[in-house]
């Protein structure tokens, strides 16, 4: 089975599918079969890298029962993804059965033998579709950028990974908190950074060793179809992001064969 991971954070531009379409591209540069999972009704993954979400099945009719999941599977630049559009957004009410927390674990079941990684990208918010994602899970990726309502969304997430680890999920883990949109030469990045060091030991984890810069080609390339570093692939940024990529897979590596 693949190595799935989510990217999380319950708080809005802190760079969640940013870091999701850069892992994938990342990952599948380095010859890995990848599967990107789109939980956010806003469909930005979807977006980012190049799919017509409007025109093809999506989550919603996936947990709807009205398509199978590899049906669902869509392709772009050798990616597949899982899309998503605002439909998701009546999750919350729609799927309200018993079990409704397993709804991605069944169906990533079916298909997990055929990739090496999975990276799933969830909305702003605490919700059915996060657990979901949770729950289907064996890491999490929390990026945040230097600010301190940043630092509270994370802090608030402990809960609900407790909460998952206790009743759904117990192998579930924080693999890291990254910094996005770092400048190492501002006061509040480094203060910002010292309180995440804190943050980091309240879930186990660490925070990265790699840091995302900013970079104005991270704004342009959603809207291209392509993650930063098919983009622009010497920039700060998508260096930065295969740094990231070379850590996470060194330390998974390491988790797996102590």
């Amino acid at each position: 089975m693949g190595t799935i991971i989510t990217v999380t954070n319950q708080k809005g531009g802190v760079g969640k599918t940013t870091t999701a379409a850069a892992l994938l591209c990342s990952l599948y540069e380095r010859g890995q079969r990848v599967l990107g999972v789109d939980l956010d009704p806003q469909g930005s993954l979807s977006f980012s890298l190049g799919l017509d979400t409007e025109n093809c099945a999506t989550v919603y009719d996936l947990f709807k029962g009205k398509v199978s999941v590899e049906e669902t599977i869509a392709s772009s630049r050798g990616i597949d993804i899982l899309p998503a559009n605002i439909l998701l957004s009546a999750a919350e009410l729609e799927f309200n059965r018993a079990g409704r927390e397993f709804m991605l674990r069944n169906e990533l079941n079916r298909v997990a033998d055929r990739y090496d990684y999975i990276i799933i990208d969830t909305p702003p918010a605490l919700n059915v579709l996060t657990v979901n994602a949770y729950v289907a899970s064996h890491a999490l990726v929390i990026p945040m950028v230097p600010e301190i309502l940043s630092l509270l969304g994370v802090a608030q997430i402990k809960e609900t990974i407790d909460t998952v680890q206790a009743c759904y999920n117990p192998n579930l883990r924080v693999l890291g908190i990254l910094l996005n949109k770092y400048n190492s030469r501002l006061t509040l990045n480094r203060d910002v950074s010292e309180m995440a060091d804190q943050i980091a030991r309240q879930l186990n984890t660490h925070v990265f060793r790699a840091v995302i810069r900013s970079g104005v080609s991270v704004a342009e390339a959603p809207a291209h179809g392509e993650s930063v570093l098919s983009y622009a692939p010497n920039s700060k940024p998508a260096t930065d992001f295969q740094s990231l990529t070379t850590e996470i897979t060194s330390l998974l590596c390491s988790q797996q064969n102590p």
